[in-house]
């Protein structure tokens, strides 16, 4: 797949919510790349975008878990930056809200083999000029062939 390139901070946002809109119950997005290379900015946009009441957004990075109410299903932000094993997603719950929840998942390396094999992986790089990313999406799922596409179309 080719990457996409975000030229600012508001395309980051705009694609977010974007992508936002077309997911549903059991999707799963995994945020790779470096620290400060656009996946909190990027998840809690696409979250904001669709609570219908507007909150808060934290990064989940010490509370590990947010969750929010949205129309679509519920939606489950995780950063696992602070977990030292597999055995630990489990008992967050994580690994049952992959069935029934969109989950938006930082530092997904650290599921190792609980890896969802449905997911969107979406990794993050910084760009070559300030404020760009350049945004790799990858996926196993042909559920996502049609998602992605028209990603990168806009």
């Amino acid at each position: 797949m080719s990457p996409i390139i975000l030229s600012s901070a508001d395309d980051t946002a705009a694609l977010a919510v974007e992508l936002g809109a077309k997911l549903q119950a059991g999707d799963v997005l995994l945020l790779e790349g470096d620290i400060g290379a656009g996946k909190t900015h990027f998840a809690r946009s696409l979250i904001q975008s669709l609570l219908t009441v507007s909150e808060d957004v934290p990064s989940p990075t010490f509370t590990l878990v947010q969750m929010y109410e949205t129309e679509q299903a519920e939606l489950w932000h995780a950063d696992l930056y602070r977990l030292t094993s597999p055995d630990e997603v489990v008992e967050l719950g994580l690994v049952d809200a992959f069935e029934d929840a969109i989950c938006l998942v930082e530092w997904p390396d650290r599921l190792a083999e609980l890896r969802p094999e449905n997911a969107l992986t979406l990794t993050f790089a910084l760009g070559e000029t300030t404020g760009s990313r350049i945004l790799t999406p990858s996926f196993n799922a042909p559920r996502w062939a049609s998602v992605v596409g028209a990603m990168s179309d806009g």
